[in-house]
């Protein structure tokens, strides 16, 4: 139970450190959220767990294969708010979207034999 403990309150510290850093410069908040710091924490949690290589790797290729869709968001949810939609809604948009081209990533993958 501590060690669920201690995975809650690292990956909590980590955003929170970003967000304040967002506030006071774009970019170094850019910079660091750009670090694939929850992917670097679940491939440290899953090692430790399972001690497995294996899973490192089928999550490794996951992750790089579903980056590619989730970069949807970072350009919608920017011309939604420039449009002056509602940020709640630009956001809900923006996910519906990502959502949408997670699913066509998968199809396409798995017409090329690529499994996730």
């Amino acid at each position: 139970m501590i060690y669920y403990f201690i995975k809650i309150i690292i990956s909590a510290i980590s955003i929170v450190i970003i967000s304040e850093i967002a506030k006071r410069s774009s970019f170094i908040g850019g910079l660091i959220a750009s670090i694939p710091l929850i992917s670097l924490l679940a491939f440290f949690w899953l090692y430790i767990e399972t001690k497995e290589s294996s899973k490192i790797i089928d999550l490794s290729y996951a992750i790089f294969w579903l980056v590619i869709p989730s970069l949807v968001l970072f350009l919608i949810l920017p011309e939604l708010l420039k449009y002056g939609l509602n940020f709640y809604i630009s956001i809900l948009l923006s996910i519906i979207l990502t959502i949408i081209c997670y699913w066509f990533m998968i199809i396409i993958l798995g017409f090329m034999g690529i499994k996730l």
